[in-house]
């Protein structure tokens, strides 16, 4: 399997999380460059997978359309959130504390893998994962990341994925709603639906879930769907 290295980067702001994993996704973008103009040898490029929180942020990928943030500066500022258009693909999101937000920066081509099986994969280890909870959850048709009550009026989305992927570089990844302040996606169309829900592990098991447990068992199951 190939190497995965883990880092925790804690409560971390929106920017400087962006700014962390654009650093190490440009470094093997480099590598792969380099090796294949024949300066390097064939590198092994080192696999990271970051684990965060955010403050109150709202970002927006780059099919998204602006309307689908249904709030003004002024409001923003009220409810303590910042707002960042970004290179992902997807609509609109939200992150905030409780919630688990994963950026696997991953190396395709190591683990033989096209973007949409990547996707696939990490829509399987939220699957799993959220599964030791007690929830069934599964892919929607049209609709990346993680739903609960799929086919049913009450439809929900438990976990946003958007991701980019350069080189076969992968950048961006998952919000795992854990704890999450669900308030917060009142002010958005979250992904760009108007006719779909939001829940969290906590609403749907009726208890605060430690981040840490959520953590330690979405790394397994990542590393066991990846491997």
């Amino acid at each position: 399997m190939p190497t995965i290295k883990y880092t925790d980067l804690g409560l971390i702001d929106y920017k400087e999380a962006w700014d962390f994993q654009e650093r190490i996704f440009n470094e093997s973008s480099e590598m792969k460059i380099r090796e294949r103009k024949g300066e390097l040898p064939a590198p092994e490029i080192i696999n990271h997978l970051l684990f965060c929180e955010h403050p109150h942020v709202y970002t927006l990928g780059k099919s998204g359309k602006d309307n689908n943030l249904l709030i003004d500066e002024n409001i923003l500022k009220r409810i303590n959130a910042s707002f960042y258009r970004i290179d992902r693909g997807g609509d609109i999101t939200y992150h905030g504390p409780g919630q688990l937000v994963g950026y696997p920066v991953f190396d395709l081509e190591q683990f033989s893998m096209q973007v949409k099986q990547y996707i696939h994969s990490l829509e399987e280890a939220i699957i799993l994962s959220v599964g030791e909870f007690g929830i069934k959850a599964e892919r929607l048709d049209g609709a990346t990341g993680v739903w609960i009550d799929v086919g049913k009026p009450n439809v929900r989305k438990i976990c946003a994925i958007g991701v980019k992927a350069g080189r076969n570089i992968t950048m961006h990844g998952f919000a795992l709603n854990v704890n999450t302040n669900l308030d917060y996606f009142r002010y958005i169309n979250p992904c760009g639906f108007i006719d779909k829900g939001v829940t969290s592990i906590q609403k749907e098991t009726g208890r605060e879930i430690s981040m840490d447990e959520v953590k330690n068992i979405v790394r397994e199951k990542i590393l066991k769907v990846f491997a």
